[in-house]
This record gives C-alpha cells, structure tokens and sequence, in this order.
C-alpha cells in the first residue's frame, strides 16, 4: 500500500468512526436521563463546583437551579435510576474531564442494598454506561458493571442494541445530541408532581451498627480510596425517604466508615424537623421519592449547608452563568405550577395511583 493509499485509507476510517459514534449517540434511546447527561456534557468547563452522584432520589430533590439562584451553587447532577454503587468512581472521574468541581456529593440510598439485586437487570447497567460518552473510562465502566464478558460488546457498542431506533434520527431534538451535548433547561432537575401520602418513621433510638452486603463495603472502600488520591472534598448524603430499622443501622454502619475515612455524611431523614419536610405531603410515591414541595425543602437545607461547611463561589452574575440565570427563571415558572398542582391534590385528597411491583 502506497501513503497516497495510506492516507486515504486513514481519512476513510477516521470518517467512518465519527459518523458511527454521531449516529450512535442520536439513536441511543431518548428520555430523562439522556437528557441529564448530554446536558452536563454541554455545560462550559469548568463552570461546575458541586457534583452529585447517586440513583433516583438525586435528580427530583435537589434543584440545581434552585441552588444556584438562592444560593450562588452552580451544580449539576450525574444521576440515574438504581445507579449501582459500582458505578459512581466511574461518573466522577467522566465529570473530571471537563469540570474541576470543589466538591463531589454522593447519594447512599443504594450502598445498602446488595449489587446482585441489580447486577443482571441491564436497563439499570447501561443507565449509566450508554449515558457516557465514548472513552478508555467508558469500557472500565461497562467492564466493572457487566459480569457477562459475552454481552459487553453490546455495550462497549451500544449501537447493537439501539440499531432499531432510527425513527430518532428524524427527530431534531435528538438530532441536536450527534455530540452527545445539548443544554438541559433545567440542569439536570426533574420536577415531579403527585402526592403519595406516607408515615415518617423516628428511628432515632436506633443505634446499632450492621453492616452492609459484603461487595457495597468493597466498593466504598474503593471510593474512599480514590478520593484520597484525588484530593477532592466528598459529602456522603442520604436523601429522605422512609427508611426501615435494618436500614438505619447500615447507614449507621456507614457513617462510622466515611467519618473514620475523614468525610462528613449528612441523613436528612435526621434533619425533617428543622426542614420542615412533611410525609403527608411532600412525597409523590408513598415516601421513596420527593414532589416539588419536597424537593424545595431538600434543595434549601443542602443549600444552607454547603454555604455553613464549605466555601463555595457565588456564580450569581458572574460571566458565563447566563444559562443559569435562564434555568432559574423556567425553573421558577415551572416549580410555582407544581407547587400549586400539588397542593390541589393535597386539598381534595387526590392522591398518586401506587405502583404495584
């Protein structure tokens, strides 16, 4: 082969690679957490000082636009629904490639349950792994989280799987994401509306310690370890929701591991009191999951914290944040709707239809 054959041969390849991943990133399928993550791929860099990571409880309880406008926080949140522990070393090393955060915030609710719950339930896996971008920490990922060494392929190519999709190349809001970027209006917030009423539960005279599945004590450890190595601040959060005894006493468990390690965990299931957060109205499937009553109380104590135990920057008017103060603004529009949607509910016991599992 001649370099004029070479070359040509290069350009083809390189061209080929660039239309399968443009493609492959369209098609892959659509919906909120696409949506969360092609938005953080398309803030500017090093714009965000807070990273969250962690399952569903994240992305409808912590406003990033309300963080942002009460409080100056411009944070951002890489969550996805029963995000595997496993999984979060590898989201917080993809958020350092573009973001140099002060700050990385870390949901707990799944470290007490056992990974092979999840292990084999693939909508979960590739939650994650088809929601990251191209890359050498994308196959760490999908080989840490798929045991099955015979279906990785139809990971590290997620085409394979999402081949059928075509109909979202005529899409144009699809279409937008051939870099996998595309501006989320409201940074990654999920608003949700629904009251599913639930009894609080005081675990406060419970003490024990118990620990968690073998396999969520590995991985923590390994958390802990890697963020020593980087040098970055962590907050272990626990977001409420109703929390049974056998679970209060690994999270217990926990605790004693993470502060031993030098990180802080902050339970909000401890702190409903003071913020005023009510299980009769402020959950929208039965005390799992926050509605926007909920998630104004959530995001206002989490914002409160971080400006009393941290020094963060306020972004407020800075240049570059113009998007946020967008985000803030619908996120304003849209949280006044819910709030009242809610409370209509409330008012005429209209509440949520429980999903049977």
């Amino acid at each position: 082969m001649t370099k004029k054959q070479a070359a040509r041969a290069g350009i083809f390849l390189a061209l080929f690679i660039f239309i399968l991943m443009a493609v492959t990133y369209i098609v892959r399928t659509n919906g909120g957490v696409k949506d969360r993550f092609v938005g953080f791929y398309a803030e500017k860099k090093d714009t965000l000082d807070v990273i969250l990571v962690g399952s569903s409880p994240v992305y409808p309880a912590y406003s990033a636009p309300r963080l942002y406008g009460e409080y100056g926080i411009a944070s951002y949140p890489l969550s996805t629904n029963n995000q595997r522990p496993k999984a979060i070393r590898y989201l917080l090393k993809e958020a350092l490639k573009t973001q140099e955060p002060a700050l990385f915030i870390i949901e707990l609710k799944m470290f007490s349950m056992p990974d092979e719950e999840w292990e084999d339930t693939m909508v979960f896996t590739r939650g994650v792994t088809d929601n990251l971008k191209y890359s050498l920490n994308r196959v760490e990922a999908v080989n840490a989280l798929v045991s099955d060494k015979k279906e990785r392929y139809t990971y590290y190519f997620d085409i394979f799987k999402y081949h059928s999709n075509w109909k979202t190349i005529m899409m144009p809001s699809q279409l937008a994401c051939w870099r996998y970027e595309k501006a989320h209006p409201l940074k990654g917030l999920e608003i949700k509306t629904g009251v599913g009423p639930a009894q609080a539960m005081d675990l406060s005279g419970v003490t024990q310690k118990k620990e968690p599945a073998r396999e969520q004590q590995a991985v923590l450890a390994d958390l802990l370890e890697w963020l020593d190595e980087t040098g970055k601040d962590a907050l272990f959060l626990l977001t409420p929701y109703t929390v049974e005894p056998e679970e209060k006493m690994q999270y217990n468990y926990m605790r004693c591991v993470i502060e031993d390690a030098g990180y802080p965990m902050l339970d909000l299931n401890e702190c409903t009191g003071e913020m005023g957060l009510d299980f009769g109205t402020d959950f929208y499937d039965y005390g799992d999951h926050v509605n926007a009553l909920g998630e104004a109380k959530c995001s206002d104590y989490l914002g409160g914290y971080l400006r009393e135990h941290y020094t963060l920057p306020d972004r407020r008017g800075q240049a570059g944040y113009e998007s946020w103060d967008a985000a803030y603004a619908l996120y304003l529009k849209e949280q006044k709707a819910a709030e009242e949607s809610c409370l209509a509910d409330i008012a005429t016991q209209n509440w949520a239809p429980e999903v049977i599992e």
